[in-house]
């Protein structure tokens, strides 16, 4: 009993280091993106040693992988929330909040996208299923609309229409390159998801 009694500060403290922790990077991440995130700042701004952020995380590389679960986690909870009444809205509706997560967010979604593991290792299972997960929210109002297509070319073909969303959206709001103004970025986006169901004989009905 006393052991417990004796852990449970320590714990506590252990846990308050992580979440800031975890601020800290996401903060800056958010803000500088990716390459600017350095664990000895990280370290410096938590108020630990190096050490102590690997403690927690295993490694550096846990760090960032735990904010970009929680940056999908988000994205997808986002997503969730989209009506789903009408099947073409719905489809439209997804692609549209999309592009108003990324605008929010983008450092925070670019990095789950652009990071590379330590030594070469081999990505999360968990966070390339979660995001495959958030990509096949397209898939129900598809299936919808397409009751007879075969589920697995179906299924193939969510994850496509997703994946060229985000392409547009992310070369879009690129302002380095080809920025598009968000409103302008968001008929574009409305034309492209319309074009792509026409090609499969769904005409828009909005």
């Amino acid at each position: 009993m006393n052991n417990v009694q004796e852990e449970s500060p320590r714990d506590r403290k252990k846990f308050r280091r992580r979440l800031q922790i975890l601020e800290i990077a996401r903060g800056i991440i958010a803000s500088k993106g990716l390459r600017s995130l350095k664990v000895r700042d990280v370290a410096e701004a938590a108020g630990c040693s190096v050490g102590s952020v690997y403690n927690e995380f295993g490694d550096f590389d846990g760090v960032i992988l735990t904010v970009n679960r929680e940056t999908v986690q988000a994205l997808t909870t986002r997503l969730a929330g989209v009506p789903a009444e009408d099947p073409l809205h719905q489809l439209h509706g997804l692609a549209a909040t999309y592009l108003e997560f990324f605008a929010e967010h983008a450092n925070l979604l670019r990095s789950l996208f652009e990071h590379r593991m330590e030594d070469d290792r081999p990505y999360p299972d968990d966070i390339l299923q979660m995001v495959m997960d958030a990509f096949a929210l397209m898939h129900p109002p598809l299936l919808r609309l397409l009751p007879d297509a075969d589920d697995v070319k179906l299924a193939l073909l969510s994850r496509t229409l997703f994946s060229a969303v985000h392409g547009i959206i992310s070369l879009g709001l690129e302002e380095r390159m080809v920025a598009v103004p968000p409103q302008m970025l968001r008929q574009q986006i409305d034309q492209f998801v319309d074009t792509q169901l026409a090609g499969l004989g769904i005409l828009p009905v909005r």
